[in-house]
């Protein structure tokens, strides 16, 4: 009722264009995508995930480069949302991850291409099972349990025709990145986020060998097990995807063999610019796909294992490339592609033509053009050199409402993507800019850990820097400037609230985190175990943890507050948002608080997404004082 009252007290030429954001946050939530790839080995069928039908599920497409495909098939599990997908090897099976009621626990299922034969492999009585990969022969697919009471990481090898789940690894943190063909050889990390350290098993002897030095800062992402180049000592190569102890996350080529053997990491390819995101390869070995992260944008390229050459592949037609898969013979790549005006798609090329062939199409979007947003960059407080995407009003001059969108990780990145929540804001007459702050990825090793522990006040000003450019380039009202975020940018939100009051006229918490302690607390197990490399130690540096709390300072917060929590989220678990609503209601703040029935921390739902995004648009709306 708060803003109805706004718009009425400023006229119907102020009601016009948030009635028009409202019916495009609408629209937009309607606009589904597809995304997560995975083909058969002779590439004429696609797998993949979208959520044309409300919620995501998995789809199975003809690919056809010449004429019209088929309509694609729904292979039918449950009602739950499905959240990942892989092809076997042997093209007999899918595997998929399902969001058991929506929430943040998986459990793993099998199911045949055609949709017979569908089961439940792990995660029963509410435990959390993780998906990994098929082994190079497809036989058997990797299931991981993550630690939980007491229990160490279990990784296992199970058999979609039996259900059967036969030990393969144990360790503190692990996911299992890779296993070859015969099953003697696979890949695994270990070790809390931004520390971890990559090893090679071999399984017939019982023994392991690490891949990097052991105790450099750094992760790995990507492994592949591939037959060594041609001439090279090893008979088998494992290629890596990471940043342990170099400045950027690049591409690195060791081989390795029986008895032991194990030669020295080398690397293979590296840029100054941007960051490897992901790597695949074909089944010989012979051809790696990269995929680049230049400041948000994508770029493509194949690299030749025996040459060492590398050929840009050109044409992307989006600005950001995701899952990317390479067939098994080389020949072909499918990927998910997405920009600011569309939602994800999936495209096909052809590696010797250079051929774009789109497999899945995107709904018809509303008539209002969107908004594609411009790279900006700043420096911090302390000179650290930043960057954030602007969306800014059609026709907007001069100062204005603004707000800023904080994402989540904090190793996540704002790219130019389709978010439509954004697009609804500007639609508003909210010019948003979404910084990368200090701890997101893709701008090098050092910058994803400048955040880290007693680092975390520096992030803070961050956001401030944030706000300070909006005002220095006449973007931004300073007294209008709302701070907006999810996640971990839900707790950055709280914080710029409760750590520098008076900088922010209102604030959108969406799932963050309230106070430390009582995150590590509630939260899973094995998700608490890993963060503490960013946030801290809940015993040995607890008293860290209570000082960058923004809840033991509430007090502080006395702007307008919209809190947005799934009920089913056991990430960043429900109480984070209960603890500060009842806190600030007790000081009689304003603060409002929206629980979103059936989702977790990822809300999947189309009218989740319509009823969250409607109601952020006319939250800052009424408390940014949009047309006045």
């Amino acid at each position: 009722m708060e803003a109805m009252s706004a718009h009425e007290s400023t006229g119907t030429a102020v009601a016009a264009p948030l009635d028009a954001a409202l019916t495009l946050a609408g629209e937009l939530a309607g606009a589904w995508g597809s995304w997560r790839p995975t083909m058969t080995p002779d590439a004429r069928q696609v797998a993949f995930l979208s959520d044309r039908s409300g919620t995501p599920q998995v789809w199975v497409q003809e690919v056809v480069l010449d004429g019209p495909a088929p309509p694609a098939r729904r292979i039918h599990l449950s009602d739950d949302p499905v959240v990942s997908v892989s092809w076997a090897a042997d093209s007999r099976w899918l595997a998929c991850a399902v969001a058991a009621g929506g929430g943040v626990r998986t459990e793993v299922w099998v199911v045949r291409p055609d949709g017979t034969g569908a089961r439940r492999i792990a995660g029963e009585a509410h435990e959390h099972a993780e998906l990994g990969p098929w082994t190079r022969s497809g036989h058997r697919v990797v299931v991981t349990f993550p630690p939980t009471g007491g229990r160490r990481s279990r990784a296992f090898l199970g058999d979609p025709a039996t259900g059967r789940l036969d030990p393969l690894a144990e360790g503190d943190l692990i996911h299992v990145l890779d296993v070859s063909q015969e099953e003697r050889f696979l890949v695994l990390v270990d070790g809390e986020r931004g520390q971890q350290f990559a090893v090679v098993v071999d399984r017939l002897i019982d023994e392991h060998q690490p891949l990097l030095p052991h105790g450099a800062t750094g992760s790995t992402d990507v492994a592949l097990l591939r037959p060594a180049p041609a001439g090279d000592t090893g008979p088998v190569y494992v290629y890596l995807a990471s940043d342990v102890g170099l400045p950027r996350r690049q591409l690195l080529g060791l081989p390795f063999g029986p008895n032991g053997y194990r030669g020295e990491p080398q690397t293979l390819a590296a840029r100054d610019d941007a960051e490897l995101e992901f790597v695949d390869a074909d089944d010989a070995g012979t051809l790696l796909l990269l995929v680049w992260n230049a400041a948000g944008a994508s770029e493509l390229e194949l690299f030749d294992t025996s040459t060492r050459e590398r050929t840009p592949l050109h044409g992307l037609p989006g600005l950001v490339a995701t899952d990317p898969v390479l067939s098994r013979d080389g020949r072909s790549v499918v990927l998910g592609v997405e920009g600011p005006q569309r939602p994800r798609e999936l495209w096909h090329l052809d590696t010797g033509s250079g051929r774009w062939t789109r497999i899945t199409h995107s709904p018809d979007l509303p008539e209002r053009e969107l908004v594609v947003p411009t790279l900006v960059s700043y420096s911090g407080r302390d000179g650290l050199a930043l960057t954030g995407w602007l969306y800014r009003p059609p026709g907007a001059d001069g100062p204005g409402p603004a707000a800023l969108w904080l994402h989540g990780g904090p190793e996540a990145q704002e790219r130019p993507t389709f978010v439509p929540m954004l697009q609804a804001l500007v639609a508003a007459g909210i010019t948003v800019l979404a910084p990368n702050v200090r701890g997101s990825s893709g701008f090098g090793r050092e910058f994803v850990h400048a955040d880290d522990l007693e680092k975390r006040w520096d992030a803070f000003d961050d956001v401030l820097a944030s706000a300070e450019l909006l005002v220095e380039r006449q973007d931004a009202d300073p007294a209008r400037i709302a701070v907006t975020g999810r996640s971990y940018g839900g707790y950055l939100t709280l914080a710029a609230l409760a750590f520098s009051p008076g900088v922010f006229a209102a604030g959108v918490d969406i799932c963050g985190m309230s106070d430390l302690t009582t995150f590590y607390r509630d939260t899973e197990p094995w998700i608490g175990a890993a963060a503490v490399s960013k946030y801290g130690h809940p015993e040995r540096d607890r008293a860290l943890l209570e000082e960058i709390s923004p809840l033991h300072r509430a007090e502080e917060i006395d702007v307008p507050l919209l809190v947005v929590h799934g009920e089913l989220d056991t990430n960043v678990p429900l109480g984070e948002a209960l603890q500060v609503v009842a806190a600030l209601r007790a000081l009689e703040r304003d603060v409002e608080y929206l629980q979103l029935a059936g989702e977790g921390h990822d809300y999947r739902r189309e009218e989740s997404k319509r009823e969250l995004w409607q109601r952020v648009v006319t939250f800052l709306a009424a408390r940014l004082g949009v047309g006045s």
